[in-house]
């Protein structure tokens, strides 16, 4: 079940017109800057705009085309809001209940108890919402969006409300969902830390327009756009646990570029991650580099090169099957005669684990 969107809508003064394809699983983000369009598409594919034109199709069901535009209450949406909307006179299991007397569908999807063990809401069900903090009120309100069965769950940007505190405890939750739900989920953000650990594809807007989709790792560092030049350029990468070094406290990740060595992760082997990698956390050199601090060193190859203001220029470089960035001064680039196409050594400073 993939979702496909083709629209158009002319509100107040602005234009949107986006087209994208999102896969059947996963978190695919809606990303660009604000008031680029991200919230009013979610909307519209909610049924929320009756004056907007095109297609929805979710799956094999169509929601809307020129034949006719099902209304709101006919799409199995899962909808989480920037702000979250709960019966403040009940407590967390009658918020949830109330959700699930309207559950829609055949009867599958997450049970009750389902829903609050992925949600961690067990020690919540008795208190009331005012007493709530803003994260524990908003994972109420995902858990409400999941037991109504959704075929689709938008989310927009459901973190940006939250302290740093509140948000850094609500991101596991959401890694978990990411691995977890068997349905599509559209993700709204333009914070590209949390684009970056939860989702796997990406649809990048600009102006009411799509400018691009598809994997994250590649259009994180596809050169043409700004993501790969800004201070915080980072390539995502899927590793996966190989083996447990015990005595130095490491984990070792393979990937098809090679190992790299973390700090140890408790997780069983074969156990699928993701990486980040910043570029200005990665070196080149012509030949593997000893006596260094440096744990990890991976066989690369130039893939693309573009100017990065006047002294650098940022590098794309092939490991394996996956893409790193660096950025590197214009002299480094002469003196290491760095081309497209020629073999090199990345050393790898720093490896962070996203999920």
């Amino acid at each position: 079940m993939s979702v496909a969107v083709d629209i158009r809508l002319h509100k107040g003064g602005f234009d949107l017109h986006s087209a994208f394809e999102a896969p059947a699983t996963g978190f695919t983000a809606l990303f660009g800057p604000s008031g680029c369009g991200k919230t009013t598409l979610l909307r519209v594919i909610a049924g929320l705009e009756p004056d907007a034109r095109g297609q929805v199709r979710v799956g094999d069901e169509t929601w809307q085309d020129a034949r006719g535009t099902l209304p709101p209450h006919r799409r199995r949406v899962g909808f989480v809001f920037q702000q979250p909307v709960l019966f403040a006179h009940l407590d967390v299991r009658a918020n949830l209940d109330y959700a699930l007397r309207r559950r829609r569908g055949d009867g599958s999807g997450l049970s009750f108890a389902q829903v609050v063990e992925l949600l961690g809401l067990d020690a919540l069900l008795a208190r009331r919402a005012p007493v709530l903090s803003g994260g524990e009120r908003q994972r109420v309100a995902i858990a409400q969006a999941l037991l109504s069965n959704p075929r689709l769950l938008l989310m927009d940007e459901p973190l940006s409300a939250l302290d740093q505190a509140s948000r850094s405890v609500l991101l596991p939750y959401l890694d978990q969902m990411q691995r977890e739900l068997a349905i599509p989920v559209l993700y709204v953000s333009h914070a590209l830390d949390e684009v970056a650990r939860l989702t796997d594809h990406m649809v990048l807007m600009r102006d009411g327009r799509v400018v691009t989709g598809g994997d994250i790792n590649t259009l994180l560092t596809r050169l043409d756009l700004p993501m790969a030049h800004g201070r915080n350029a980072e390539a995502v990468l899927r590793a996966a646990v190989h083996a447990q070094d015990d005595a130095d406290g490491l984990t070792e990740l393979r990937f098809a570029g090679g190992p790299l060595w973390v700090p140890r992760v408790d997780l069983p082997r074969g156990t699928a991650v993701r990486l980040r990698i910043r570029a200005r956390d990665v070196s080149l050199a012509l030949q593997p580099v000893s006596g260094t601090s440096i744990l990890n060193t991976l066989p690369v190859t130039v893939a693309e090169i573009d100017d990065d203001g006047p002294a650098q220029v940022m590098v794309t470089l092939r490991a394996g099957d996956q893409l790193l960035l660096t950025r590197v001064t214009r002299r480094s680039q002469r003196l290491l005669d760095i081309a497209p196409g020629k073999a090199m050594y990345a050393q790898v400073k720093s490896v962070a684990l996203l999920a």
